[in-house]
């Protein structure tokens, strides 16, 4: 069993950065990714970022990418979201998530485990 705890959401104006953690325990020794997606009120989760925990490869949302930067810390068992440039379209409860099953990495599907989420709300 696996269990995540995100945290680091919060209010930001346009422009500014917000740096989101994940912090996971259990048996993770076993993940294959670990990553994020995020949900706007009235949409479908969606897939933001998600990191290869073996050679943290990572891969981006075209929505995201040049302004979002995944990575990790073995150390303190972490994963973290570096979010820059917001804007007010990134507002959403953001999600960490995890999977011990390769392939459709960008699919929610794929994953097995996942945080309560946070908020991140992004003003113009």
């Amino acid at each position: 069993q696996v269990q995540l705890v995100e945290s680091g959401g919060g209010l930001v104006q346009a422009g500014g950065s917000l740096r989101l953690s994940c912090a996971a325990s259990g048996r993770t020794d076993g993940n294959y990714a670990m990553g994020w997606f995020r949900q706007a009120p009235g949409m479908e989760r969606e897939f933001v970022a998600v990191l290869l925990w073996r050679f943290a490869g990572t891969y981006y949302a075209d929505s995201v990418k040049g302004r979002f930067t995944i990575s990790r810390d073995n150390a303190k068992n972490s994963l973290y979201l570096q979010m820059d440039s917001l804007k007010p379209e990134d507002t959403a409860v953001y999600y960490c998530a995890a999977t011990r099953r390769s392939g459709s990495i960008r699919s929610k599907d794929r994953y097995d485990y996942w945080g309560q989420g946070t908020q991140v709300t992004v003003s113009s």
